[in-house]
């Protein structure tokens, strides 16, 4: 009896092992993705970001619900879809670039949050420091090497004197890069003119005033107003003989010449990687943000015949990537 006993318990054991493994096999999970805008370079990150846990195992309509959301560039709309998703029914809320992650860390949320390409997270204000997370806010940043992208330009146009610099001061991460970028400029004995606007239908005539006053290289930052209408102003530099260098392949697509910058699609894989930390268990505090390196020339071939320059040896000599709008 008491050996029957013993086997009806370890046949119990095994039993609850085989269901609570098939249990667990089954959870169903649910995230937000929320986009202020969609451009190319969010939208590449978005979809990275879904591919990324597709390949870890999260499948949507098996184990996943993706409720994606986008504010088509409003500010009250993306508050309204951040409050929206801290209802706690969501496991993760991405956000994608730094104004999304400004709305959702502001909430003081129990739901975490993984942020995507984020250049700055310090001084946005969504964390502390890059690895002690401590606002329930933790990813990838795409730190933009603006020192890194000037010094490519000057190897490929190296005669240019004058920069002119057209950007958003409503984005923290666009006013962080040409902080950076006015005291390389600084540091190196180089002029600048700088122009800002407050929405995307000022671009064009920020990039006038900077070409009449003598600009003859335009540098553009990560900057989601300003690449709105990156397009203008690129056909416009090219009219003049003018090279732009910029911060992301994207903005190289829309006609600016070339930056030094890192797949879009894989900072959204990376940080598939820390959502999934997240999804068994991690507390965020304990997963220190990411920097993606930028390590990829990207040359807009048709700006580059239409300004009539050639790559010198020792850009050739690293991993260029020609993108083409044609």
């Amino acid at each position: 009896m008491k050996k029957l006993l013993s086997v009806l318990v370890a046949l119990s054991l095994m039993l609850c092992c085989v269901f609570g493994a098939a249990a667990e096999d089954k959870k169903q999970y649910k995230i937000g993705i929320v986009l202020m805008i969609e451009n190319g370079a969010f939208v590449d990150m978005k979809n990275g970001v879904i591919k990324g846990l597709h390949d870890l195992g999260y499948v949507e309509g098996e184990n996943l619900t993706i409720d994606y959301k986008c504010a088509q560039g409003d500010a009250t709309n993306l508050q309204t879809i951040c409050q929206n998703m801290d209802d706690g029914s969501y496991d993760v809320v991405v956000t994608v670039a730094t104004p999304p992650t400004q709305a959702f860390v502001s909430l003081e949320s129990d739901t975490p949050n993984v942020f995507c390409s984020v250049a700055a997270p310090v001084p946005a204000g969504v964390m502390s420091a890059l690895d002690t997370p401590d606002k329930n806010s933790t990813g990838t940043s795409n730190a933009i090497p603006a020192g890194d992208i000037i010094s490519l330009g000057l190897k490929i146009t190296p005669d240019v004197k004058t920069f002119g610099l057209v950007y958003s001061t409503s984005e923290v991460n666009a006013v962080n890069a040409m902080n950076n970028a006015k005291e390389f400029l600084t540091a190196n004995g180089f002029k600048f003119i700088e122009k800002t606007v407050a929405n995307s239908g000022e671009v064009q005539t920020a990039t006038q005033a900077v070409l009449d006053q003598g600009a003859d290289v335009i540098f553009v930052a990560n900057d989601s107003v300003v690449q709105a209408a990156v397009d203008i102003l690129a056909e416009m530099c090219i009219e003049e003989g003018v090279p732009t260098y910029c911060c992301s392949a994207t903005t190289v697509l829309s006609g600016c010449l070339a930056t030094l910058a890192m797949s879009d699609e894989f900072i959204g894989i990376e940080t598939a990687g820390i959502v999934d930390k997240v999804l068994k268990g991690t507390p965020v505090a304990e997963i220190p943000a990411i920097v993606i390196p930028a390590n990829i020339v990207s040359v807009n071939s048709d700006t580059l015949a239409a300004l009539g320059l050639t790559l010198p040896e020792d850009v050739l000599a690293g991993e260029v990537q020609y993108l083409s709008a044609k």
